[in-house]
């Protein structure tokens, strides 16, 4: 079976269509144009087009990132730095991107995760129980002071 050959325009298109389904950062990108086996002179051409064009900008990929992931899977900010960091987003990006989770927002989500797991745990030890909750935050991603302290209010 033959691969299909495309030239560097086709690429190109491929990846602004790729970029604009949904936000990615250069990593997702250089993943994706290695599929191409393309020399490197084209994928630098291709991804300094890209990025002049506004397809690909990774403040903006760090932001819908980090609101993503708090507003849907609840993730804490540790969480977020983890994986923003394994996708090689710069530090300033990664700062800026906590910025757009707001902190009382941030409280109440802790809360609420808190009081709904501490009651689907079946757990008759209440020291059992705490620990549980603790890694289940911990793996979440929330910072450890604010889960004991939060554990220690709705467990007490």
């Amino acid at each position: 079976m033959t691969k299909k050959v495309f030239t560097v325009d086709e690429i190109k298109r491929k990846l602004e269509q790729y970029c604009i389904y949904q936000d990615r950062c250069h990593k997702e990108v250089e993943q994706k144009m290695r599929e191409f086996n393309l020399i490197s002179e084209a994928r630098e051409m291709i991804l300094l087009s890209l990025m002049q064009d506004n397809f690909l900008n990774e403040e903006r990929f760090a932001k819908s990132f980090a609101r993503g992931k708090f507003r849907i899977k609840h993730w804490g900010k540790q969480r977020i730095i983890r994986e923003l960091k394994f996708r090689d987003i710069s530090a300033y990006n990664i700062k800026t991107a906590l910025k757009e989770i707001d902190e009382q927002e941030y409280l109440n989500s802790i809360y609420r995760i808190t009081e709904n797991r501490n009651e689907v745990i079946s757990e008759p030890n209440q020291y059992k129980r705490k620990k549980k909750l603790i890694d289940f935050l911990m793996r979440k991603g929330f910072e450890s002071e604010l889960i004991y302290k939060v554990v220690n209010e709705v467990i007490s």
